[in-house]
């Protein structure tokens, strides 16, 4: 008997842990950091039986943070997300939104000069209108960040955000289920974000961005305007580049004019002047280019509204998609360019290794991160250019590869200079020289 009630106990355990993330005797260490939590938190003016409330029975999650160290080694690539995100019934959904809530955004387009389109193609990327926008406990979750794992402070300070909601009687404890890590809601707004910018727009005396879509569309548009979407303006557009184009010009750093892109040879995708399509042509209207697959692929002239759709999501993927989807609900074409469909993405590890490439042979790009970000495509960038290759700071497998032949280059060039007092410039053409035998 004893040893089935062992054996039994055991199996629960281990069922407990698989099912929930935690052992039910896990956590005495967890019920001292939610005392001490208990007491900041009343320090911070929430009160008691809130919190009491939203951590009675609260245990960690561990899959939490098991998703929370995980960071996947592939990457989509970027054509295969914008088909998913921008696919035909996620648009026949969207323009039937348009048309149920017609009154409503017209209302919420008035008060805040955002597009109504670009609203609900955030609608239903970040939630699928409403059929999916997580399962997991808000505080559960938040609270389990704030306890361990790498992003303590995040968790502490969403936590604090997401009780002073509830305080406020926006939400009850039972209705704050979202994202893993914190993001709730119909547009998925992580709870810092909802105190500063969510709107009662029903008027029922709560901010409600859950259950309430006239709360939940209304308060994207009011994070947006304030964040400074520019009314009744595009995002920008996909446009063609000629031959001899300057490719240093494409690096989302350098914004222009219209007429200073058009003198330096960029063209509606049609091949027509930009002047005759863009209409904002102001001194203080600038554009910025944007390649996400490099000189190969589809290139667009971006504006301050596309940065301000980046302040939502920073990823360029996820700005074109709510861009593309918002244009087609009101009838512009789709992307024209074609795709480099043989392309091939880099996987985390080899952007690891592709930035310390970089970095040892004097192209640093400030950190090794397994991100290409801003710095790295500048030192890529740069080495492009020193070798003769077209500088577009795009990192595929193709440049990788090239790239890792750097480790022959620097030795072979090094062994000359033991010998010889070399210039800068000597030093650069012999560079170039070595890898272009090697490329």
């Amino acid at each position: 008997m004893k040893y089935t009630i062992g054996h039994s106990l055991k199996a629960l355990l281990l069922f407990s842990f698989l099912l929930f993330g935690y052992s039910v005797f896990a956590d005495t260490e967890f019920d001292n950091w939610k005392r001490d939590f208990r007491e900041f938190a009343i320090t911070q003016g929430i009160s008691a039986s809130t919190i009491d409330a939203a951590f009675r029975g609260l245990l960690p999650d561990q899959k939490v943070i098991e998703n929370d160290n995980h960071q996947s080694e592939f990457v989509k690539p970027l054509w295969k997300y914008l088909e998913s995100a921008i696919s035909e019934k996620r648009l026949a959904t969207a323009k039937k939104m348009l048309d149920e809530h017609h009154e409503l955004l017209s209302k919420i387009e008035a008060q805040y000069g955002v597009q109504r389109e670009y609203l609900v193609a955030i609608w239903g990327i970040e939630s699928n209108y409403g059929s999916n926008y997580g399962n997991k406990n808000i505080i559960r979750s938040l609270a389990t960040l704030a306890y361990q794992g790498r992003r303590q402070e995040f968790g502490k300070k969403q936590l604090l955000a997401a009780l002073r909601i509830i305080d406020r009687g926006d939400v009850s404890p039972s209705q704050m289920i979202g994202s893993w890590a914190g993001a709730m809601g119909l547009t998925q707004f992580i709870p810092t974000t909802y105190e500063e910018y969510a709107v009662d727009f029903d008027g029922d005396g709560k901010r409600n961005l859950i259950q309430s879509i006239p709360d939940a569309l209304a308060s994207t548009a009011n994070y947006l305007s304030k964040s400074g979407w520019k009314e009744g303006e595009s995002w920008g557009h996909e446009v063609k580049l000629s031959n001899n184009f300057n490719w240093s010009l494409a690096d989302m750093q350098t914004w222009l004019g219209i007429g200073c892109w058009q003198h330096a040879g960029v063209t509606q995708i049609s091949g027509d002047p930009l002047l005759h399509t863009f209409d904002d042509i102001s001194g203080d209207n600038l554009s910025a280019l944007l390649l996400p697959t490099g000189h190969t692929g589809p290139a667009f002239l971006v504006k301050k509204n596309f940065k301000v759709i980046k302040r939502y999501n920073n990823a360029n993927s996820y700005a074109l998609a709510v861009s593309y989807l918002g244009d087609q609900m009101m009838g512009r074409q789709g992307i024209m360019a074609q795709w480099p469909l043989d392309d091939v993405m880099l996987t985390r590890s080899e952007r690891t290794e592709l930035q310390q490439i970089l970095t040892d042979n004097g192209f640093d790009t400030q950190g090794i991160d397994g991100r290409i970000g801003p710095n790295t495509q500048a030192a890529l960038r740069t080495w492009q250019k020193t070798v003769g290759l077209v500088a577009d700071g795009y990192a595929n497998k193709k440049i990788f590869e090239s790239l890792k032949k750097l480790a022959i280059v620097k030795p072979a060039i090094a062994k000359e200079e033991k010998h010889n007092q070399v210039t800068q410039e000597q030093k650069e053409s012999d560079l170039q020289k070595v890898t272009q035998k090697l490329l």
